[in-house]
Formats: C-alpha cells, structure tokens, sequence
C-alpha cells in the first residue's frame, strides 16, 4: 500500500495558537490553506456542519490545494441531530447539491456525525442509510458514519452499515464507542487522545503504532489490538485510510499529523 493512500490531517485550518507554532508568524491567513495542504495530505472541515457554502467556496479551496490532496467534509446537522432520521432526506439533499463536487477529486469521505444521545434504531437508521446517494453529478460518494452511543457497538449495526457501504469512524476516544470493524470500502479515524505533553502530540510509540494500524487498514485488516463488535471482517482487500487529529491537545495536531506521515514514509 503506497502512502499516498493513507491521509493523514488534522480538523480544520484556522486555529489561532497554530500562528507560530505551526504557521510561520509573517504568513497572511490568506495563505494557511495553501501551506497547510503542503504540510499534510487530508484536512476534515468541521464548518459544513454548521452552515452551507457557497460553490465558489468549494472551488477556491480545490484551487488553492495540491493535486492528491482531500478534503473530509462534516455534513449538515440538519440532517443528523433529528428525532426521526427517516426524515432527512431534504436535508441531506440540500447537502450534497450544496457544491461540494466543486471540490473535483478532492472530494473525499462526507461525514454523518450523530450526537451522542442518539440511540440505534435499526429500522430508522436503515431508513437514514438508504437516502445516502451514490453519486452527484457524476461524483462517486464515499459515507462514513460516526456513532457516539454505546446502543451502535452491535453486529446489527455492523451488518447493517455493510448492507449499505458506509465506513464507521474509529474514534480513538474514552468518550464515544470506539470499535475497528470494516464496514465500508476505506477507513476512517478520528484521534482525540493527543497532549501537550508531547511535541507531537502523542508519545512515539503511540505514533509508531498508528502506523501499525494505518497499514493493516489499507491492506484489508481490522488491527488485532483494537476491539470490534462483529463476527469477522469482509475479504481482506487493499483501502483507502483516513486518519485526523481532533481535538484533545488541539494545538499539537498539525505536528501529530506530520509526524505520522513523516512514519509511514519510513
């Protein structure tokens, strides 16, 4: 598995505290996307939960980026923090009609981000799972769905995001459920647990075996030290791997993200 398909980042591009430790101090905020898409391979933009963007958006930000590089996109609240998932479906078409094919081939994976509160119901979330479209405007769609109640950790819900293609996030986490069954055709990771204690923001052999995790990942495999709630993976088959730095000592994550490329460079 070549590097290039393991993409590593962080949650964004605008932090403040990251001028001078990550930015160079006389770096305009104009130019932090630029630099920053040349320091990593990846970024999740957070700010597509919260509100839409213009199509002009999405085309600056594939303008101002490298060939090779994805962005992660955070879909609509709107769609996911609701009572009856059932009734997304104008929701997640506004989204996905939104612009976000501007994006070109560096549309990556869209995430469905459901509030911790939210139970499994098979049924709904069946519901929800099928109004996913496949494509838009000839853009192939990658779905990855991230769970955040433990009533999710079942192989109900594992065969069902199966049944539909859609990736489950490992969320590196004491907070949310964290289990690495292959449910869709690539991985998604989401790191929380990082420190200031460490430079980049998590010891060495933690970064080391990340690495570990990122390559048995992208060739097929569930790594055996992280839990998973079904009874066995699909036929092991090479993947596409996406791993961000979120939160926790937010300041280390571009350094995180650097010093786990910098790895599997190796």
């Amino acid at each position: 598995m070549a590097p290039q398909q393991i993409r590593v980042g962080m949650g964004g591009w605008t932090f403040e505290p990251w001028r001078g430790s990550f930015y160079p101090d006389d770096l305009a905020q104009s130019k932090e996307l630029h630099y920053a898409s040349r320091e990593v391979t990846a970024i999740e933009i957070n700010g597509t939960y919260y509100g839409s963007q213009k199509p002009a958006t999405f085309a600056k930000w594939r303008d101002d980026t490298p060939d090779g590089f994805v962005f992660s996109l955070k879909a609509s609240r709107y769609a996911t923090n609701r009572r009856v998932l059932a009734e997304a479906g104008e929701s997640i078409e506004r989204f996905v009609n939104s612009g976000i094919t501007e994006l070109g081939p560096k549309l990556g994976p869209i995430l469905w981000q459901f509030a911790s509160t939210k139970r499994f119901e098979p049924d709904d979330f069946g519901a929800f799972l099928a109004m996913l479209p496949k494509k838009v405007d000839g853009h192939a769609l990658r779905h990855v769905l991230e769970v955040r109640h433990p009533s999710f950790m079942t192989a109900e819900y594992v065969e069902l995001s199966r049944r539909y293609g859609a990736a489950t996030v490992f969320a590196d986490s004491d907070q949310y459920p964290s289990f690495a069954d292959l449910t869709g055709d690539f991985v998604y990771a989401r790191l929380m647990s990082s420190s200031e204690q460490f430079k980049s923001g998590y010891a060495p052999k933690e970064l080391d075996a990340w690495v570990e995790r990122a390559t048995a990942w992208a060739n097929g495999k569930s790594p055996d030290d992280l839990p998973r709630v079904g009874d066995k993976d699909p036929v092991a088959k090479q993947r596409d791997v996406f791993i961000f730095f979120i939160n926790g000592a937010k300041i280390r994550a571009p350094h995180a993200a650097k010093a786990l490329l910098e790895r599997l460079k190796k």
